[in-house]
């Protein structure tokens, strides 16, 4: 029944395209993604899937952990550098195993094993793909709705939610009838965002000609000198990195990974690292320490008090920015659903696709029903203490597994070969930020282990004993993938 349903499926393809077809590449009776990423889609990726909304909320975080302007600065710094070394090492990952979905293909792919491959799948789809999300969500909604609440400390949370919420199913709704309009939604939004960031340097260089340096002054007095609150700022600094690995989700695409790969990854890191810092001193032009860390939106109190009547703008800006990037989140998440489920480490229908459309709807549906969840906690500090130490777990399995693959498989082309100094820094460097995460967050972080954990039946009932299942099990299993194939009018992809 499931290949009878499917080829008539393929048939029905080949009518009803309504000359889309660009999107696809079709071999036989199978449809593929088109290579169609160059090396300027591939630093706009990355730059507008990083900037996004840390470095408008970020900046707080990193400062009440560091304790000073100084050292806040530095962390910035550092923290860019870090995730410099983490393009670095996926370049050559990624380039060594063309396939898409990052991560969890790195893991699956180094080490051969279906359950460490799987929890990160999980954790994605279950965690990080709708928290990461919610997070932006939140801080769409936030400076969307500051200026109508003037004498409140913060927005309430009712209103924030049901923005949020309106946020990325807009997005969910754009991904899933158009992968065209999604991509020209990210190229619009990303300008958007720049022009907020270059708005707010400009201000501040000008300001700093006239003389405002009075809060860069002193700027190390108050540093902090204990290892965990130091960590948990790298946190916030490194989440305004986030994203960084956003085209190896998507390495499939790329005309020419081998070349365009380390090129766009190293170019985007550090262009964002001088927009970061110098939109950082920007914004201790026009309040001190303590008046950022008062701010419930800093970009916000920034344009107040020097843009007059046209700090309407940045608000403007930033939202738009947020909405970009919800949407740059929602598109790349679904490759590793894509991937995984090729694998048969997730329900097949992550793996399919509609039929007019060209887009994953279940997998958009599902992310979607998880991040209304999601939105419930409206903590952003401790969402992205789950993000981070979920992410960084994960991120440093996949750079131990490419060291792995250097001694297991020593002869694989290796298009581009890192010093290995490198990858065991960064290992290194990863899991000292798991560790001190999970003295300074011990709650955060057991939450985090315990979705981990929560994997490990999961995949021995679903994926490892599927084939010993009862056949009442097995066949309710059928229909009902039967049944999300019609509803979405979906199909396998290759």
């Amino acid at each position: 029944m499931d290949t009878e349903f499917n080829t008539s499926s393929r048939v029905e393809l080949c009518d009803t395209t309504n000359g889309e077809s660009n999107d696809v590449s079709q071999k036989g009776d199978s449809i593929e993604l088109k290579k169609k990423l160059n090396l300027g889609s591939g630093i706009a990726l990355i730059v507008g899937n990083v900037i996004g909304s840390g470095i408008f909320i970020s900046p707080r975080g990193v400062l009440e952990y560091s304790g000073s302007v100084g050292l806040s600065l530095i962390i910035w710094l550092a923290t860019g550098i870090f995730s410099l070394l983490g393009v670095f090492c996926y370049a050559e990952i990624g380039t060594t195993i063309l396939e898409s979905g990052a991560e969890y293909t790195y893991i699956y792919k180094s080490f051969g094993y279906k359950l460490p491959a799987f929890l990160c799948s999980f954790i994605y789809l279950m965690v990080l793909g709708p928290t990461s999300v919610v997070i932006v969500s939140l801080t769409f909604a936030n400076y969307v709705l500051v200026p109508f609440y003037p004498e409140c400390d913060d927005v309430p949370n009712n209103p924030k939610i049901l923005l949020a919420t309106l946020c990325f199913t807009t997005i969910t709704f754009v991904n899933a009838i158009s992968v065209r309009m999604a991509d020209r939604i990210q190229i619009i939004f990303t300008i958007a965002k720049l022009s907020a960031l270059i708005m707010i340097i400009i201000t501040g260089i000008v300001q700093i000609f006239q003389g405002e340096t009075e809060h860069l002054k002193n700027s190390f007095e108050g540093s902090t000198t204990d290892p965990g609150q130091i960590a948990l700022a790298c946190y916030s600094g490194l989440f305004a990195y986030s994203g960084w690995n956003g085209l190896n989700f998507a390495v499939e695409e790329m005309k020419n990974p081998k070349r365009d790969f380390p090129i766009a990854g190293g170019c985007s890191i550090v262009i964002i690292i001088i927009i970061y810092l110098l939109a950082i001193v920007s914004y201790f032009t026009s309040m001190s320490a303590a008046e950022m860390l008062a701010s419930p939106a800093v970009a916000i109190t920034f344009a107040e008090r020097r843009l007059g009547i046209m700090s309407w703008i940045i608000p403007v800006s930033v939202a738009l920015s947020c909405f970009g990037t919800v949407n740059s989140s929602v598109f790349t998440y679904c490759r590793c659903f894509f991937v995984s489920a090729r694998h048969g480490n997730l329900p097949p229908f992550f793996g399919y696709i509609n039929i007019h459309r060209f887009t994953p709807l279940a997998a958009l549906v599902f992310n979607m029903f998880l991040c209304c969840i999601m939105v419930m906690f409206t903590n952003i500090n401790q969402l992205i203490n789950y993000f981070s130490f979920a992410t960084w777990l994960f991120v440093g399995v996949s750079v131990t597994g490419m060291i792995y693959m250097r001694f297991k498989q020593p002869d694989i082309p290796r298009p581009i070969k890192i010093s290995l100094v490198i990858p065991i820094s960064f290992v290194i460097a990863c899991f000292l930020l798991v560790i001190l995460s999970l003295i300074e967050a011990p709650v955060d972080c057991g939450i985090g282990i315990g979705l981990i954990l929560l994997g490990v039946p999961v995949y021995f009932f679903c994926v490892y004993w599927r084939n010993k299942w009862p056949v009442r099990l097995s066949n309710f299993h059928n229909a009902f993938e039967h049944f999300i194939q019609k509803l979405t009018l979906s199909i396998p992809t290759n």
